[in-house]
């Protein structure tokens, strides 16, 4: 297979954008890739009954995205605005509020806020999850009458949270072990969204690099960040933590890479701490001295409404004319798109191998106890 004649040829020679679940549909109809009708017979099939078709698609955009010319194009493609967020824009614009399922927007003041929501699993990312908070990222940094975003986790339903808010539980396990969650959704939610809170939207017609539509993020944590909730903290420009929450990167127990985590973990920790956490599931309180390298203040739970006001009244009291070309500036140092791109051709053909993997469904029964969950 080559997979770089295939991207040329599905994009025109570079000059159309598509996405890569749109990019592996068209792969399909054209052989390339298992077809439409096998992916969607397997994604009925528990995890443990799978038999690996995806893995293709794995290989497939590890190889565009190990090409620079093709991998940068993808990349650009994943940090345009979602093809639904025009309308969904219209929509916020009129009525300053957007609800979506996995996500909530509201327009307070100078700031986008957008809730992440997912209150049965505590506040859990799956397909469910997926596009509307990415449709969300969107229309909050388009949003021409705010100048910040916040951030933060909705209440949960679970008896032991009762009436309290969580940042989030990371990747929905139950969902995984069921076979509910395909291997593109990590493609897409860390080529788009969480790739977005990092970058801004990108424009068609201007690299990434130079131009974009950011803002300033600003994440309220509470309860804890685990998984995929941790990752998303670590694109965020400023965290307010709850003085009893905690953070967890428990992949290597699950059986799968924890995002882009890797790559960004150690600029806020350390090499060391990194991969403790990572490699050996150390849990990392916000409010000690480790903690405290990843968040900005930590306060008491109750005051969390009050900081999150205060904080966006700083950071707009004197205008936000220059966060986006400061974001751009730490971005060159600390992860150009170049970077982030070689990152993602490991990341795309490695979380292929273990999301199939039999030792994934091992972990899942034996620390989740997924087998028995509903």
């Amino acid at each position: 297979m080559n997979a770089i004649a295939i991207y040329n040829g599905l994009t025109e020679g570079r000059n159309r954008f598509v996405r890569v679940d749109e990019l592996c549909r068209r792969a399909a109809e054209k052989g390339t890739l298992p077809s439409n009708e096998a992916l969607a017979a397997e994604a009925r099939l528990p995890l443990k009954e799978k038999k690996g078709l995806e893995k293709a698609q794995g290989e497939f955009l590890a190889e565009i995205l190990a090409d620079p010319a093709a991998g940068t194009h993808l990349c650009h493609a994943m940090l345009l605005p979602h093809p639904a967020s025009k309308q969904k824009l219209a929509e916020f614009d009129r009525g300053s509020e957007l609800r979506m399922d996995g996500a909530h927007l509201r327009r307070d003041g100078k700031a986008a806020v957008l809730t992440m929501r997912n209150p049965r699993h505590l506040n859990a990312e799956d397909e469910t999850t997926l596009e509307g908070m990415e449709i969300a990222v969107d229309v909050a940094l388009l949003d021409p009458k705010t100048e910040v975003c916040v951030l933060r986790g909705d209440f949960v339903e679970h008896p032991k949270y009762a009436g309290r808010r969580l940042f989030g539980a990371g990747i929905n396990l139950t969902h995984l072990y069921q076979g509910k969650i395909r291997y593109l959704w990590y493609l897409i939610r860390d080529l788009g969204f969480v790739n977005k809170l990092y970058r801004g939207v990108a424009f068609e017609n201007e690299s990434p690099e130079k131009a974009s539509v950011e803002k300033i993020w600003i994440a309220a944590l509470e309860g804890f960040a685990i998984g995929g909730h941790c990752q998303i903290l670590l694109t965020i420009d400023h965290t307010l933590a709850a003085e009893d929450a905690y953070l967890t990167l428990p992949a290597r127990k699950e059986g799968i890479i924890p995002g882009a985590a890797n790559l960004r973990l150690p600029r806020f920790v350390g090499d060391r701490i990194a991969r403790q956490a990572i490699l050996a599931e150390r849990r990392i309180d916000c409010a000690s001295p480790e903690g405290r390298m990843l968040c900005d203040q930590i306060i008491p739970s109750k005051d969390m409404d009050q900081a999150i006001h205060v904080t966006v009244e700083k950071l707009t009291g004197s205008g936000v004319v220059s966060a986006a070309g400061n974001r751009r500036a730490f971005r060159a140092g600390q992860e150009p798109l170049e970077l982030f791109r070689r990152y993602m051709a490991v990341y795309a053909r490695e979380q292929a191998h273990c999301h199939l993997s039999p030792a994934l469904v091992a972990n899942l029964e034996k620390n989740w106890n997924a087998a028995n969950r509903s």
